[in-house]
């Protein structure tokens, strides 16, 4: 008699918004893409989206604006973010062509208008990319000066009904203090919005934070620099730190 296999467990979360800032795209460089770390990202974003879940990406553009911001000092503070949003299209379009290079399927969509090279971010469209299994990646931030990278996330995840938030940085989760500074600091496994507010610790922008506490969208701040990290955050596993309502 053969036998059954059993049923895979469902996962947590069908569909997720990943907030990557530019520095991750660096490695150890000090500015620009590295070719292997953005492979590594992708191999790993790629696992996930293998077991069924649907990912859509914000991604930052520090690594290439950090290369002119001496250039940006004393500029026009809107003038500064534009170019900040241009970097986030660059960084998008490399992160999509690997993401194609490694066999899935990737779409860049633009809250600022530049057809020749990406698409407009038409929210419909956003949705029906992520139903057919494609990878969606939002560049520009969200169009507007004077708001973070971190504000689009929230937003973009509001927009597409993401039941998560992935912050990936580079610590692995929220602390007590800074571990780097404080070595009996220790990690949050969950904290709610009201107290992480409360005690000040920094997770996002105060706007991307609020935005996310009104919406009920929990956040997980962890490290993409762990080997696995991300899987193991899809497949619920006690990895970084989750702020939740």
């Amino acid at each position: 008699m053969t036998k059954t296999k059993p049923a895979a467990a469902p996962l947590p979360h069908k569909r997720i918004l990943l907030k990557l800032s530019g520095e991750a795209l660096m490695g150890n460089d000090t500015f620009g893409i590295n070719q292997a770390t953005i492979e590594r990202i992708v191999t790993e974003i790629g696992e996930v989206v293998h077991m069924g879940v649907q990912v859509a990406v914000v991604i930052g553009g520090g690594n290439i604006f950090r290369g002119v911001a001496g250039g940006a000092a004393g500029m026009d503070r809107a003038t500064a973010d534009y170019m900040g949003m241009l970097a986030t299209v660059m960084n998008a379009l490399a992160l999509a062509d690997t993401m194609n290079k490694k066999g899935l399927t990737a779409r860049v969509m633009s809250a600022i208008s530049i057809e020749q090279v990406v698409e407009p971010y038409v929210r419909p469209k956003a949705l029906q990319y992520l139903e057919e299994g494609k990878m969606v990646v939002f560049a520009a931030g969200t169009g507007n000066p004077f708001f973070t990278t971190d504000t689009a996330a929230a937003l973009r995840g509001a927009e597409i009904g993401a039941e998560l938030v992935l912050k990936a940085t580079k610590v692995d989760g929220v602390y007590t203090a800074d571990p780097a500074r404080d070595k009996t600091a220790t990690r949050y496994a969950r904290i709610g919005f009201d107290e992480a507010m409360s005690r000040n610790l920094g997770i996002m922008d105060a706007t991307a934070f609020a935005l996310c506490r009104d919406q009920k969208l929990p956040i997980r701040v962890f490290s993409i620099f762990r080997p696995g990290a991300l899987k193991r955050v899809i497949q619920g596993e006690d990895e970084g730190t989750l702020v939740h309502f």
